[in-house]
């Protein structure tokens, strides 16, 4: 098997996760995430620090994409219009394997207490990221907190819409999660 096939982390990712899906978290170790993969526990350890760290794959990137769209967004933008651009770019980046693996990751992480913990965390992760972009613009605390867990529930929301819709119809993710933003602008409008 060679050392450094391309994708390996991608298959790393897969393979954890239908391996969680089949027989759970606690059953899967990780020498069967890496022979799934066709990869070994040493080229699993090149990528993450364990198993939990599966789940959490690509949000680093994530938080990055969303905090640069933010940054980016043009000077007289508000924040939810920041947060969109956010979203835009970060949704801009999800391709097939994410949509593919979305509903099978839902299921490994309900079935276990552990990545329910790690997907929390993950959440909040994101959360912040964009809510330090909305301050790096100068936008109020309470105002970039409620922005960036609004955009936080848009990107939720979208993604699942995405994952779950039919292959014949389903748009880019942008499409789902602009559109969550949108539903929530307008659900906060109500509450006043």
């Amino acid at each position: 098997m060679p050392r450094w096939e391309p994708g390996a982390r991608e298959r790393l990712v897969v393979a954890a996760v239908e391996l969680f899906t089949e027989q759970g978290y606690d059953a899967t170790t990780v020498a069967q995430i890496a022979e799934r993969a066709g990869t070994t526990k040493s080229t699993f350890f090149r990528y993450f620090p364990d198993k939990r760290d599966v789940l959490t794959a690509g949000q680093e990137t994530l938080s990055q994409l969303l905090a640069e769209g933010i940054a980016e967004a043009p000077e007289g933008a508000g924040p939810l219009e920041a947060v969109a651009e956010g979203l835009e770019r970060a949704s801009s980046a999800m391709g097939a394997m994410s949509r593919e693996i979305g509903p099978r990751l839902k299921a490994a992480v309900a079935a276990s207490t552990e990545l329910q913990e790690r997907d929390a965390l993950k959440r909040v992760g994101l959360a912040a990221a964009m809510t330090e972009a909305l301050l790096a613009r100068g936008v109020s605390q309470p105002v970039a907190q409620l922005a960036g867990e609004l955009g936080l529930l848009a990107f939720k929301r979208g993604y699942a819409e995405w994952a779950n819709a039919d292959d014949q119809t389903a748009s880019e993710l942008a499409v789902y999660t602009l559109a969550a933003l949108e539903e929530l602008r307008a659900a906060a409008a109500s509450l006043a």
